[in-house]
């Protein structure tokens, strides 16, 4: 399967502007997972949730198929970055306590991803998709943004984009599913924080390329957004995503 690279040059914006996970996150699935010696940080990124889940387990190793990715990473003793596609982790067999892949695995193979799971997993491993949708802030900024995602973006994201909404429950998952406590991420931005994580979406990468009036389409929900969160751009609010977690132990 072809890695479908919709990141890489934007990678320096993405570890910049993309919301930080909560410790809850890695606390829950640490708490599920067997033991706590080894975890596979799959679609990695730049190490966002990498960093979190070191607090928890002896070793780390985040694999992202994108270099430019995996360039923008920050180091952690306890982390092991590898530019390696989530299908061939390159990790030995049964060597795995938790297997999670975060707002990624819509891009995956699942079924060479899930044979990469079964491969390295521990018995009783944990294997974790993770995923989170739309924001929400204040009502009048939330349907701006709404708008924009669902309306303007329609037809500009890429089809995965859809799994993701939908946190995930129409994917396959052959696993034992086991419930984790809910966990919610959030952050507090002003408009210009917001505007940067906006611009990280692929629907808005492949809309800014589609045209001349692309720019002006951007503006006009950017005018919309700041007008939404008034006058002072300055103003700090707080944002939160829900995060969509579907949890299973690996068999055999």
């Amino acid at each position: 399967m072809t890695f479908k690279d919709h990141f890489s040059a934007h990678a320096e914006a993405y570890a910049k502007h993309r919301p930080v996970y909560p410790q809850a996150l890695a606390d829950a699935l640490a708490d599920r997972a067997p033991q706590t010696r080894l975890a596979l940080d799959v679609g990695a990124g730049s190490g966002q949730l990498s960093l979190l889940l070191a607090a928890r387990f002896d070793r780390v190793v985040a694999t992202d198929a994108s270099a430019s990715q995996v360039a923008n990473a920050t180091q952690h003793p306890r982390v092991e970055y590898r530019v390696a596609k989530a299908e061939a982790s390159g990790l030995g067999d049964a060597s795995v306590d938790l297997v999670v892949a975060a707002q990624a695995a819509h891009w995956f193979d699942l079924d060479a991803f899930y044979a990469e799971v079964r491969r390295v997993s521990r018995p009783g491993g944990l294997v974790a998709l993770v995923s989170y949708a739309l924001l929400t802030t204040d009502p009048a900024i939330d349907g701006v943004l709404s708008s924009f995602h669902f309306g303007d973006l329609d037809g500009y994201w890429p089809p995965e984009r859809k799994l993701v909404d939908e946190g995930y429950r129409s994917l396959p998952f052959p696993f034992a599913e086991v419930q984790v406590p809910p966990v919610t991420m959030t952050a507090r931005w002003d408009l210009d924080a917001l505007l940067g994580y906006v611009h990280t979406w692929s629907g808005l990468s492949v809309l800014a390329k589609s045209g001349p009036e692309a720019t002006s389409r951007i503006e006009r929900f950017e005018r919309a957004l700041a007008e939404a969160w008034g006058d002072d751009r300055g103003l700090v609010r707080d944002v939160a995503w829900p995060l969509a977690i579907r949890a299973g132990v690996v068999g055999r």
